[in-house]
């Protein structure tokens, strides 16, 4: 009893915010946006933007990727500093958060445009002005400069809780350090990978904000149409029928990469 009571709350706020909401797209995306009837139509129309959903889903793939290479790095080398300087360096990491998501992103406008501060650079030494926006590229830098602090966290908090004694028994028994790497600390870091991964996809495949000020007309992405449907074309029904099969592809994303997650003893006797 006193269980359920302490749980009402979460629960009260999950069907205000989720479930309600959830079963609004869901009536909007079933429904016609003239009659209110029943009808398929909406989800027959999401064919069209089937190249949109794609480009989408690699760009956000990429983007994972490069945070991934980028980012394990960084978690590994804090997870083996002192204490104290982990807790400044992990505060260094978070620190862009702090600083509007907006704000973040106007910054490289203002870095890469054809007037902006690098091509400016580049034009004082002779070069340029080079093509820095507009493209697949800038989207990419976007994405992983407002996301990389999403992939550091959980690789960081994975990896510091690695039995140090792991890795000593193993230069004990005559691996050496790349031996150690990918028979020890890469695999025992398997959940914080797919943790980092799952976080910088999922807000990666649906941003619009970021492919408007970065991207062209060339990179549009599922979010920017979502958006337009509501805001320009006002076809919240079409909208609605979008946001949801997005929110399906990225569950069915998060349960593919969930299957590489094992629990703590399987990965362990790896």
């Amino acid at each position: 009893m006193k269980r359920a009571f302490l749980s009402g709350p979460y629960l009260l706020w999950m069907v205000l915010f989720t479930l309600i909401p959830l079963g609004i797209v869901i009536y909007y995306a079933f429904t016609d946006s003239v009659t209110g009837a029943f009808t398929l139509r909406n989800l027959a129309a999401i064919g069209s933007y089937l190249p949109i959903f794609l480009r989408s889903v690699w760009l956000a793939v990429v983007s994972a990727l490069i945070c991934l290479i980028l980012g394990y790095p960084v978690a590994w080398c804090i997870a083996q500093t002192k204490p104290t300087t982990q807790r400044f360096l992990y505060m260094l990491v978070m620190l862009p958060m702090c600083i509007s998501f907006l704000l973040r992103t106007l910054a490289w406008v203002s870095l890469l445009e054809d007037t902006g501060i690098v091509n400016r650079i580049l034009g004082s030494i002779g070069i340029g002005p080079l093509k820095l926006m507009r493209n697949d590229g800038a989207v990419i830098l976007g994405m992983v400069y407002n996301y990389l602090p999403y992939m550091i966290m959980p690789l960081y908090t994975v990896i510091m809780k690695i039995d140090h004694r792991l890795v000593e028994a193993a230069q004990d028994l005559g691996c050496g350090t790349l031996q150690v790497f990918t028979r020890v600390t890469l695999p025992l870091s398997i959940p914080g990978i797919v943790s980092g991964i799952t976080m910088v996809f999922v807000p990666a495949v649906s941003t619009f904000y970021i492919s408007q000020k970065l991207g062209g007309t060339s990179s549009t992405l599922i979010g920017d149409v979502i958006e337009s449907q509501f805001k320009t074309a006002y076809n919240p029904n079409l909208g609605a029928a979008l946001s949801l099969v997005l929110m399906i592809l990225v569950l069915v994303c998060v349960a593919v990469m969930n299957r590489f997650t094992g629990d703590d003893e399987s990965v362990a006797t790896i």
